[in-house]
């Protein structure tokens, strides 16, 4: 199975907050409380996500977190690649030569070289504007978590 770390899945949620437009910019306590996630990881992804610049930090009383840049400028397959590094499904995928013993003679290579790049254009294709519009995020917005998924699967 291909699975996201719970932080990646976190990071999408802080980000899918900050890029609504109730939240705007946070500071990591209210973004905390906001998403209902510990703040020790908030705090980490946070500085993870300024470090990789997706996020712009703003320092003083006022400071917090937004969004680098506008929402619609944003992909899937950037946010994953700031999380978990490169898109890639299995080791021959990454590029790095020498990394598999049975890269030389390896038939499948090439196949998973295809799916690999077809996996990051199908993600580079989705931003994150898109992953906030909908029923799912006015759901979550309001404070309705439970009825998240049962929303999301009437809207399917």
């Amino acid at each position: 199975m291909i699975r996201m770390t719970k932080q990646t899945d976190y990071g999408f949620v802080l980000l899918s907050h900050l890029a609504s437009e109730v939240a705007g910019g946070a500071n990591a306590p209210e973004l905390a409380a906001e998403t209902r996630l510990p703040l020790p990881m908030v705090s980490k992804i946070l500085k993870l996500l300024v470090r990789q610049g997706l996020l712009a930090s703003h320092r003083g009383v006022k400071g917090g977190y937004s969004l680098a840049r506008p929402a619609a400028a944003i992909s899937a397959a950037e946010i994953l690649q700031a999380l978990e590094g490169p898109v890639a499904l299995t080791v021959c995928v990454e590029g790095t030569p020498g990394e598999c013993e049975h890269e030389h003679y390896c038939t499948t290579r090439g196949p998973w070289q295809r799916i690999n790049r077809e996996i990051f254009a199908a993600l580079a294709g989705v931003t994150l504007a898109d992953l906030t519009d909908g029923p799912a995020l006015q759901l979550v917005q309001l404070g309705h978590r439970a009825d998240v998924t049962a929303a999301a699967a009437e809207a399917v």
